[in-house]
């Protein structure tokens, strides 16, 4: 999650179900600023998915901005999530977070109202999915103390986390795709899931030395506070190759999965293609890093995240040369030998 930090409190419940007609810059402006690079992807999407997954996305973000609010103790962020997942829309009373995430909140009206314009299907769809989202937030809250740094116990405690806050996404977007889009019924649920379980676990080892200075630690590591000292990361190197390898797994499970998707559907292949791809680059350049070494962030850029775009869309109907240069990209991120961890 991130660390952004907004008191709230929770209202009166604000679900009117009335057609929304008025075009506004919620599913443009307001979206691009509070989803940044995954704005990319969802305004790919095909416009029959577009404003739902859209809507999907705001609530979770907002919820996810409610349960890192450390202005606010632990217990009245749980009510106030749990409030949320049943309806209630919070009303933010002062902020200390970005403008952007200050409008979402103050504009988490509009967004119910965008709910309550969609067919019962799709705002059951969505409602699941938020309550599924805000469950992981709350486990995420009661997990870690805020005043010690804490770890997960096991590997199957971060495997679930990681389906309450991302392989559920996965699910919510295959059923959602099958709803609207034709030629879907390949898509296999699992295969979703982990996909998005996949993302998620990228960003969590990517972002590993930030969480562990909040206090968190979502790897199973017996000393979670020796990991703060980037000299340290050869004592958890074999468990880190681990995840990198569960990792690439799941993101095989997504490139069937976006493969599965026809070639008519050009615009929902290339938002699958993308995320697989920086994934992919991503698990690469931590195989060869000192993921431990907060100055030094791995990431892909931003001329590479655009190369990707034009790649992916001039071969975006040619099976084979999609898989081949898939392909190409794991191959690097599975590399074992001859990587090097860089000093810190």
């Amino acid at each position: 999650m991130s660390s952004q930090r907004l008191p709230v409190t929770a209202e009166k419940p604000c679900l009117p179900p009335y057609p929304y007609q008025r075009r506004d810059d919620l599913l443009t402006d307001l979206l691009r600023e509070v989803s940044r690079s995954f704005y990319l992807t969802l305004r790919m999407l095909p416009a029959e998915i577009r404003p739902q997954i859209s809507v999907a996305y705001l609530l979770a973000r907002a919820s996810d901005t409610i349960a890192d609010t450390r202005a606010v103790p632990k217990q009245e962020r749980i009510q106030m999530l749990r409030a949320f997942a049943a309806g209630e829309c919070p009303k933010v009373v002062a902020t200390d977070g970005t403008a952007a995430e200050q409008r979402l909140l103050s504009r988490l009206d509009d967004c119910f109202k965008r709910l309550g314009s969609f067919a019962r299907e799709d705002q059951e769809l969505i409602r699941s999915l938020h309550q599924t989202i805000i469950g992981g937030q709350i486990f995420d809250i009661e997990r870690f103390p805020e005043d010690t740094l804490t770890a997960l116990p096991s590997d199957r405690e971060l495997d679930s986390y990681t389906y309450l806050v991302a392989g559920c996404v996965g699910e919510f977007w295959t059923k959602m795709c099958q709803a609207h889009l034709p030629g879907l019924e390949s898509l296999r649920l699992d295969d979703g899931v982990r996909f998005g379980k996949g993302l998620q676990l990228v960003n969590i080892l990517r972002d590993l030395p930030r969480d562990l200075r909040m206090g968190r630690c979502y790897l199973p590591v017996k000393e979670p506070a020796s990991l703060l000292d980037p000299n340290n990361f050869t004592e958890i190197k074999p468990q880190y190759e681990h995840w990198l390898d569960t990792t690439l797994a799941h993101l095989d499970a997504g490139w069937r999965y976006t493969l599965a998707i026809p070639v008519n559907l050009a615009r929902l292949r290339l938002a699958c293609v993308w995320p697989i791809w920086i994934g992919t680059k991503t698990i690469a350049r931590l195989r060869a890093a000192n993921p431990l070494d907060s100055v030094r962030r791995t990431k892909v850029s931003r001329a590479e995240v655009y190369w990707i775009m034009v790649e992916s869309f001039l071969i975006r109907g040619n099976d084979d040369a999609l898989n081949e240069k898939y392909q190409r990209l794991r191959s690097r991120a599975a590399q074992y030998r001859h990587t090097r961890v860089s000093e810190p």
